[in-house]
């Protein structure tokens, strides 16, 4: 048995680029930096930024052009995978991509369609919620379809304790 699976927390890059095909499959790319910080030898604080490329497809690359732009702070579960090509220059090309199967955004979103009030983070494809509590953010699951499914309140959702 093996697993493919990467987790990554970090920031978006840049816009997304969202091209369509035919038979409405659309593709979202974009890259996504994480960042470690650590003390050096000489107490140094050392920062170290990796960039991944990003890759969704169909509904999910359609709520991405909707809801993540740059500077986003986002949450990505998918997979590694590895294409090669032949460049302008006659030489070979690799290419490392993670293909998203599921994303969280997690800071606020900020569309003129919603009310200050209504602004909430975004579960993109997933079914786990972020938090329990009183003073946490309620999110929202989006499916694959771009449809948000918004949970219904709970005794849990509306619980203030800690555990």
């Amino acid at each position: 048995m093996s697993i493919n699976k990467v987790i990554l927390v970090g920031n978006v890059g840049k816009d997304p680029e969202v091209r369509f095909f035919d038979n409405n499959v659309s593709k979202a790319s974009f890259s996504l930096a994480t960042s470690e910080k650590y003390k050096n030898k000489n107490g140094e604080v050392v920062t170290n930024t990796e960039w991944h490329n990003i890759v969704a497809w169909r509904g999910l690359a359609q709520t991405i052009e909707k809801y993540v732009k740059k500077g986003s702070l986002l949450y990505v579960e998918g997979k590694i995978t590895y294409r090669t090509f032949d460049g302008t220059d006659g030489q070979k090309k690799y290419f490392t991509e993670i293909l998203a199967d599921s994303i969280k955004m997690l800071n606020r979103i900020d569309d003129g369609s919603r009310s200050q009030s209504s602004n909430q983070n975004e579960d993109v494809n997933t079914n786990q919620s972020s938090s329990v509590g009183q003073n946490s953010p309620q999110t929202n699951d989006i499916t694959q379809n771009g449809e948000i499914n918004q949970p219904e309140n709970t005794q849990e959702d509306t619980d203030d304790l800690p555990f």
